[in-house]
């Protein structure tokens, strides 16, 4: 016998909507920071396997023309940070570099420490001296450095970032890691105050006076 269909009751034919929680922006945002926590581990860990290769005893500039090597800018220190600087005609570097005025006593106390510009010694000289960076400074003055850390593209023109070496106990010099800047890195904190602004940085660029 064919089997009768069962009416469905108006109770039968609603859907049963389920109404989303609300959201708790502060444990978003919680949760957010812990993933940018974990990949920035990620990140350092990565970079410290970019590099690692022997590096020459390049000769640099000091800011009278006097030359100067790579390997004596360790001092003391079995490790080395390198600024590169795209030079004076950069207000973005220019920012960077005021920012390190601060932190030198503390780089120094951990590792050799100095910010190697594009500009001639002469040019470097007058402006760093403006600026009060109270730190060592040098010059690429036009030799291979800057280029064969990957600072500098092939028609000549800077590149600004990090590079780090770390000298061994026979002397040979590695690099260990490198890394470029631009608005929103990690070594200049100013944007991540700005981010935390209600507008953010609001189109906000650098100048060499205010």
């Amino acid at each position: 016998m064919p089997t009768k269909k069962k009416k469905k009751t108006a109770a039968s034919k609603k859907k049963t909507v389920k109404t989303a929680k609300p959201s708790n922006p502060a444990l978003t945002l919680e949760k957010a920071e812990k993933v940018l926590q974990e990949a920035r581990k990620k990140v350092t860990e990565l970079r410290r396997k970019l590099d690692n290769k022997l590096v020459p005893d390049y000769t640099l500039k000091d800011p009278d023309g006097q030359t100067v090597s790579l390997h004596s800018l360790f001092g003391t220190k079995d490790d080395l940070i390198i600024i590169h600087n795209m030079g004076k005609s950069c207000p973005y570097c220019t920012l960077w570099a005021d920012g390190m005025i601060g932190f030198k006593k503390h780089l120094e106390n951990r590792a050799g420490f100095a910010l190697v510009s594009h500009d001639r010694p002469s040019v470097l000289r007058e402006f760093a001296a403006g600026r009060g960076w109270n730190y060592k400074y040098l010059s690429n003055d036009g030799g291979p450095f800057s280029k064969e850390m990957g600072m500098q593209n092939d028609d000549g023109s800077p590149l600004p970032g990090i590079s780090t070496f770390h000298r061994n106990a026979n002397g040979a010099v590695k690099r260990v890691s490198h890394a470029y800047f631009g608005p929103g890195d990690d070594f200049c904190s100013i944007w991540h105050m700005f981010d935390m602004l209600k507008e953010g940085p609001k189109g906000w660029g650098p100048n060499y006076s205010y």
